[in-house]
């Protein structure tokens, strides 16, 4: 690609970005959803890299499903990502009784103390259900939320969604083009008053640890457990879905929080051995989620270890994170920067 054409596409690419956001919270709210879940059934029909990925995905948690089931599944997993796309552009003109309206919460009595306190906390979550919107929540009725976003090209798209999520008093930390990301996570857990959410059900380097998730080997990111043994700051992981709740929410839906109590380490051993086990009981935690909310995990990735390890094929390549544009239609930009989902 030429200068030109490079800097065409990064301009065309801000432009939808400021057009979506814009476009998006006009519409009447019936409408905007109905709009997204066209797009997902679009994207669907179309197929791809990412839809592929999803649809292996669900088909390693969820074996008992015939085919037929499985489409349906996979369908409904994309109507699920497409309302998060909605949502993330609405939200910042959503005001806070709406939030709160939209969000049931349980298990989170151990958080609130910790809240009362004025200590960090250190949550491990996954790609399911909507995590700014669980943000935005925490932020008024928690603690603001501080996580690690990684970088979208162009700068103006990544500063946009930082933007954004700034808006709804989440603080970001670069994962790239900046001083160490773990660094600043360190500080932020030291400093007292955040609760750090770490995207970390996926890893894609070496430094990751291998998980039973239902009953296959998966590869996750170590952070959450590694920040929160060097600071001290409880660990807890969080379940995060969608369930329907018509007449109510946000276009008929709401998002669940389910906090797991705090999670210390169940074997003796170095930092890495405690660590490992930490993020066993994460993965345990999320899985409950995965499986009975399947099609709020928006993983279009990679993330098992047999996915990882085989050879690449035109079916099983994998697509970009999602910081990236993940298999959607050409009419949808691109998603929210992921949280430290490569974080190690």
């Amino acid at each position: 690609m030429t200068d030109f054409a490079r800097r065409a596409t990064d301009t065309a690419s801000v432009l939808g970005f400021r057009l979506g956001w814009s476009a998006v919270r006009a519409l009447p709210e019936r409408t905007a959803y109905a709009l997204f879940e066209r797009v997902a059934d679009i994207s669907v029909r179309r197929g791809g890299k990412g839809i592929e990925r999803l649809r292996s995905n669900y088909r390693r948690v969820r074996p008992e499903l015939s085919e037929t089931d499985l489409d349906a599944l996979v369908r409904q997993g994309m109507r699920s990502y497409m309302r998060y796309y909605c949502e993330a552009f609405r939200l910042p003109s959503l005001t806070r009784a709406q939030i709160d309206g939209a969000v049931v919460v349980r298990g989170d009595a151990q958080i609130r103390e910790l809240c009362a306190r004025g200590e960090a906390g250190v949550v491990f979550v996954g790609h399911l259900g909507n995590f700014d919107l669980a943000a935005a929540w925490s932020a008024g009725s928690l603690m603001p939320v501080t996580t690690v976003a990684e970088r979208l090209k162009p700068e103006e798209v990544f500063q946009e969604f930082v933007a954004f999520r700034r808006s709804i008093d989440m603080d970001i930390i670069p994962l790239t083009g900046g001083p160490d990301p773990f660094h600043g996570l360190l500080e932020a857990a030291r400093r007292g008053g955040r609760l750090i959410a770490l995207a970390a059900d996926r890893d894609l380097t070496n430094g990751g640890v291998e998980v039973d998730l239902l009953g296959h080997r998966a590869r996750m990111a170590k952070g959450p457990a590694v920040l929160s043994l060097m600071t001290g700051a409880p660990l807890h992981a969080a379940r995060v879905w969608y369930e329907p709740a018509p007449g109510a929410g946000l276009g008929g839906h709401r998002t669940v929080i389910e906090f797991s109590d705090r999670l210390v380490p169940r074997v003796e051993g170095t930092t890495a051995v405690r660590a490992a086990d930490l993020i066993q009981q994460c993965a345990d935690h999320i899985a409950v989620a995965i499986r009975e909310h399947t099609s709020s995990w928006h993983m279009l990735q990679r993330v098992f270890v047999d996915d990882l390890d085989a050879p690449a094929s035109p079916a099983a390549v994998a697509v970009a994170p999602p910081s990236a544009p993940q298999s959607a239609p050409p009419s949808v930009p691109p998603s929210a920067p992921t949280s430290a989902g490569s974080l190690t």
